[in-house]
């Protein structure tokens, strides 16, 4: 089944489900139930609290009602017909207000006894098509996720057009959960949350290990590429952001403070910053491409009922890079950008990659003809590199078109991650200006772009990818030595103190414990490798013929025994594997 008749089926299963809630709670307000990336929601106001508990119960009425419902039919009606029927329930009265003010169409679609205010998108036959659904969770949220509203019930469900494919998911889903990066996070000590700080991540030394070794590939890509590192201020004056242009989409999502009487913002974004990098010094034509990369700590203020782990924080290091070009530049930049990105994502074990091309929104800046020009070159280049990708109309940058990268990890989930953004309008913004060969001052473009995204989210991503079990190149330990007793503790630290001469991460288990136990906890950090010392190791030093060199006996994770090896030798393997980075 393709994507738009999985949504309608999703919709038309959202339909039911608030068919079943009414039935059980007559007194409940419906709002609104949209189908979604991998289901549907449907946002409740209940006159009193249910819990999951009743989950099944509303499944049950759900399937008791499905054989009735044969079709949906659909019907326009007037503004005052409308208020009438929805006078009791204040949520679909401001829908209505919204519709009249953009001068839509008012209808409703019925299936059974339930009518609703709805769009369309439904099933053919829903009592046929609908044939596997779940209610999965219940969480809190604001309506229209303002936090100046009142706190709603949103019931989360899926729906499929076969049991095999709903069976399949929530097989998934329970991968997902012993993978999930919160529990991780914490099992493998990698990061913290506080309630002094709610949304900002608080990372532990292991946590940092992991984005140093993510971040020295990343950096050592850029370097080859010709990008170089700026860093811009936290805080910058309000009137920048007026100029940017971020004030009117942004400045609700913005912190805010004084200072000497002027008004200033933490920063939600970095492009304006380095723009006046850029506008520092005369620039020319020679100069350009300029390639500015700045990995910038901006704050945004997410509601407190959407923050979730590593994914949606209010403070987040970005891998921005805004580069300065030319027009007879850009098409080149932008092949070289897609590749890069396509290069990295590889590198670190993501090969499934598909691209998303958004176009103009309704809330943008700037004429036709730029935006028209913009969207032709950005086509135009996937089409010379022969990607295929999918067109997402209205859903650009306020800026300009965009390009977006969606990576599939291991559980075939989908994430947004890098994008790039083609802008002609902040230089104009800026009075940015470049000399061209004829002497005459001109206006550069400028690119956006990232590849990570947040880089918060994105180790968010890795942990799930890999499940916490991280490739040799990323661990943040990537070795254990373990001595059996204390005797052989003066052996171990021998070792441990090479292997970190060497660059290797790696943590010698001295404290007085079983040996089961050591080799317990280790495998539970997920370590890679297990170096085991004892009365083996320590004598066959002594009789290697290398003249004493050290020994050692590996194991991996997962329970393989390499055997004993002298120290040299596991060197050069684990060298070997972080080079190639499998």
């Amino acid at each position: 089944m393709d994507q738009k008749k999985l949504d309608s089926l999703r919709h038309s299963t959202a339909h039911l489900f608030a068919t079943a809630v009414l039935e059980l709670w007559p007194n409940t307000k419906l709002t609104i139930g949209p189908a979604i990336e991998d289901g549907f929601y449907y946002d409740f106001d209940f006159v009193s609290p249910i819990t999951e508990e009743d989950l099944p119960r509303i499944e049950k009425k759900m399937s008791e009602i499905l054989p009735f419902w044969k079709s949906f039919e659909g019907r326009e009606i007037s503004e005052e017909q409308a208020r009438k029927i929805f006078k009791d329930n204040p949520y679909k009265l401001e829908l209505i207000d919204e519709i009249v003010e953009k001068g839509e169409k008012i209808t409703l679609y019925k299936c059974g006894n339930f009518e609703d205010l709805c769009r369309g998108g439904h099933s053919d036959n829903p009592s046929k098509e609908i044939a596997a659904f779940r209610l999965l969770s219940i969480a809190g949220a604001y309506w229209r996720g303002t936090e100046k509203n009142k706190m709603l019930t949103r019931i989360y469900g899926t729906s499929f057009p076969t049991k095999k494919e709903l069976d399949d998911y929530l097989n998934m889903l329970e991968e997902a959960k012993k993978r999930d990066h919160r529990k991780l996070g914490k099992d493998l000590d990698l990061f913290s949350f506080h309630e002094e700080g709610p949304g900002f991540v608080f990372w532990h030394p292991k946590g940092m290990l992991l984005r140093e070794s993510l971040m020295n590939t990343y950096n050592e890509i850029h370097k080859k590429a010709g990008y170089q590192l700026v860093s811009t201020p936290m805080l910058l004056s309000e009137d920048l952001w007026h100029k940017s242009g971020h004030w009117d989409h942004y400045k609700d999502s913005m912190y805010f403070t004084k200072i000497d009487s002027r008004t200033f913002a933490i920063k939600p974004m970095n492009c304006p910053g380095v723009s006046l990098i850029y506008k520092n010094r005369l620039r020319s034509y020679r100069d350009l491409p300029l390639r500015f990369a700045e990995q910038g700590e901006v704050h945004r203020h997410e509601p407190s009922g959407t923050l979730h782990g590593l994914f949606r924080v209010r403070a987040f290091r970005q891998d921005d890079a805004h580069l300065f070009v030319r027009d007879d530049q850009i098409e080149e930049e932008v092949k070289n950008i897609i590749l890069l990105t396509l290069d990295f994502y590889k590198k670190i074990g993501f090969s499934n990659v598909h691209i998303e091309l958004s176009t103009r929104p309704e809330n943008s800046i700037g004429g036709d003809k730029i935006w028209e020009k913009a969207e032709a070159i950005l086509k135009k280049v996937l089409l010379d590199l022969k990607i295929e990708y999918k067109l997402n109309e209205g859903d650009g940058a306020f800026y300009g078109p965009k390009i977006d990268f969606h990576i599939e990890d291991v559980l075939g989930r989908s994430w947004q991650c890098g994008t790039i953004q083609l802008d002609f309008f902040m230089p104009d913004r800026f009075d940015l200006e470049y000399i061209d060969s004829d002497g005459q001052p001109k206006r550069p473009v400028m690119i956006h772009r990232t590849v990570l995204g947040s880089i918060q989210r994105f180790v968010g991503i890795l942990i799930e990818h890999f499940g916490g079990a991280f490739p040799l190149w990323l661990s943040p330990v990537q070795a254990a030595i373990i001595p059996i007793t204390d005797k052989h503790l003066k052996h171990a630290e021998k070792i441990g103190k090479q292997l970190r001469n060497a660059d290797i991460r790696v943590e010698v288990y001295g404290k007085s414990e079983t040996l089961g136990n050591k080799i317990r906890e280790a495998t539970l950090q997920k370590i890679p490798y297990l170096g085991i010392i004892g009365d083996k190791e320590v004598s066959a030093q002594g009789r290697s013929a290398s003249g004493g060199e050290l020994r050692i006996s590996i194991r991996t994770r997962d329970g393989k025994d390499l055997g004993t090896i002298g120290l040299s030798q596991f060197l050069q393997k684990v060298k070997e594997e972080i080079d190639k980075k499998v």
